[in-house]
């Protein structure tokens, strides 16, 4: 069985930074990569950065890209979104999440929520001064 637990998220300022963390355990495990997506109320789960962790290949969306640093620690079974430079359209429920594309996919179509297959229960970012 799959598990995902997401932890790290609260109320920062904008232009502050948070630390979110994605514990896995569990056949999850057996997943080459694992994503943190987010979500915004009224709005659809958007990619926000992916990892393979067998040869630490990364992506990040556009909005993200410059501000955002997704790492892993493979003895830990942990993958990392530090998140700086926080700004007000930030705010949103991430979630991580693995059981990803094939391979051949990820690097066009990391960012479709719809292709990943096992999700945590998500952490809440507020950005807000």
């Amino acid at each position: 069985q799959e598990q995902l637990v997401e932890s790290g998220g609260g109320l920062v300022q904008p232009g502050g930074s948070l630390r979110l963390s994605c514990a896995a355990s569990g056949s999850s495990l057996d997943y080459y990569a694992i994503g943190w997506f987010r979500q915004a109320p009224g709005k659809g789960r958007e990619g926000v950065s992916c990892i393979s962790r067998s040869d630490g290949s990364t992506y990040y969306s556009d909005s993200v890209k410059g501000r955002f640093t997704i790492s892993r620690d493979n003895a830990k079974n942990t993958v990392y979104l530090q998140m700086n430079s926080l700004k007000p359209e930030d705010t949103a429920v991430y979630y991580c999440a693995t059981d990803p594309p094939h391979p051949a996919l990820l690097h066009s179509s990391w960012h479709l929520a719809g292709l990943w297959n096992y999700w945590g229960k998500g952490t809440l970012v507020t950005v807000s001064s």
